[in-house]
């Protein structure tokens, strides 16, 4: 059990971490990573829907990240590209997929 002292006083403190204005517009680039769970089709609707990419555009970044491991998706600010990475991502969890995107600074 606790006692309450009345002349102890706590003040909480929030740390945030904030990102320079020149960071969140240099671009980054959006890699997919390959994995032996999520469908091939699914991925390429994915694909489609968040990174605006065409069917072929699409197709090829799937294969290539299927054959290679990893594939450039595009590249984009940093704050686009990972709102962007979080909506693919909670969708494919939501569908029970282990998809994985990722950033890279664009060197």
């Amino acid at each position: 059990m606790t006692t309450h002292d009345p002349e102890v006083t706590v003040t909480p403190t929030v740390t945030f971490v904030v990102a320079e204005r020149d960071d969140l517009e240099k671009p980054y680039r959006v890699i997919i990573e390959n994995d032996d769970v999520t469908p091939m089709d699914f991925v390429v609707v994915i694909l489609r829907i968040f990174f605006d990419l065409e069917f072929d555009q699409s197709m090829s970044v799937m294969l290539t990240a299927h054959h290679e491991g990893r594939a450039l998706v595009t590249i984009l600010p940093f704050a686009e590209a990972q709102e962007r990475i979080y909506n693919a991502h909670h969708t494919a969890r939501e569908e029970g997929y282990p998809l994985t995107f990722y950033l890279e600074p664009d060197v």
